[in-house]
């Protein structure tokens, strides 16, 4: 049954279905400033699940000091140029700043930014939200700032999706008789969280009553549901906003969400401990003092403002759900 009315503040998930655009309409994509302060004040100073970020070292002799330096990110719908062009404020700051040239660069897959900072050929990166915990206890990654819109708003939500005129399926606990699919594993919102919160909330427990395939991106999940490949699955909320902005034949209404999770932060800016400390002030200058509203950074690939995150406080549940996996932080859960 879809619902024609939806309640931001208390969604009515046992008993409606919600079409994407309702939850468009009502500002339900992302968290709010209040959802953000949560997370910060939980007044945790150690990491739930596995370690915390490393120190940077007291030494200088044990630090590095690059030039260029290199800045990655995963590729997006635009083409390798055009989001290039779209940084070129953020990197022009970062240059002035450091005194140092500074290289973009794109990564084809989580598992690629996470090696790349480890092997220190990547030394400041844009990380998703899910592999950011690899990034911490793989690569020496620091997480620093978490991108703001300019409402306040922050973050993504799992979405649970399946299309519209599916009417066989009403609620997650039926994704289990339906062609589900996650995205790739290290994913937070499309595999982490939704195995564990799956699991607690509608029973669906992976390897015993339900079996999800691998898309290999929230991009090609939401394609592959829209275009009948997949039934249902679990989704990044941002994520399905770019594509469904992007491509010209899918429509917020082509779908609906049956469950959706609180707020998750969004994937941070980080950088590898050990670099120059001249190198992390300037960073920190860039992304934390700067003012990005009215640049195409801030409007196209970026925010219009940054925060500084705390790892042990705002990736609480994010390592909450991969402790729950029993994810271990190495190559192969990449």
């Amino acid at each position: 049954m879809l619902s024609d009315s939806f309640d931001p503040q208390n969604p009515d998930w046992e008993n409606n279905n919600y079409l994407g655009s309702q939850i468009v309409e009502h500002d339900f994509i992302r968290g709010s400033e209040f959802d953000l302060e949560q997370m910060g004040d939980r007044g945790r100073t150690e990491a739930v699940y596995g370690r915390e970020p490393v120190e940077h070292p007291d030494d200088p002799s044990e630090w590095i000091d690059p030039d260029p330096i290199v800045y990655a990110d995963l590729p997006r719908e635009d083409s390798e140029q055009a989001y290039a062009d779209q940084l070129e404020p953020m990197i022009e700051k970062l240059e002035a700043e450091t005194g140092r040239d500074v290289e973009f660069q794109t990564i084809e897959s989580y598992a690629a930014v996470v090696e790349g900072m480890r092997s220190e050929r990547i030394h400041i990166a844009n990380f998703a939200t899910g592999n950011t915990p690899f990034g911490v206890n793989m690569a020496g990654m620091v997480p620093l700032a978490m991108g703001v819109a300019g409402d306040g708003e922050f973050g993504y939500r799992l979405l649970a999706i399946t299309r519209a005129d599916m009417d066989e399926i009403q609620s997650v606990s039926d994704f289990t008789d339906f062609r589900a699919t996650h995205t790739e594993e290290s994913s937070n919102s499309g595999n982490q969280a939704p195995s564990a919160l799956f699991d607690e909330h509608f029973g669906l427990t992976r390897g015993e009553n339900y079996d999800p395939e691998m898309s290999g991106g929230h991009e090609q999940s939401v394609r592959g549901i829209a275009y009948g490949d997949y039934d249902c699955g679990p989704i990044c909320s941002t994520c399905m906003e770019q594509t469904v902005d992007a491509v010209d034949n899918i429509d917020w209404d082509d779908f609906k969400v049956v469950w959706a999770a609180d707020p998750f932060p969004t994937g941070p800016v980080g950088y590898r401990y050990n670099l120059h400390e001249d190198i992390i002030q300037a960073t920190r200058e860039t992304f934390l003092n700067t003012d990005w509203s009215g640049t195409v950074f801030g409007e196209e690939a970026g925010y219009p403002t940054y925060e500084e995150v705390d790892y042990m406080n705002h990736w609480h549940d994010v390592m909450v759900n991969q402790q729950y996996n029993g994810v271990e932080y190495d190559e192969a859960n990449l």
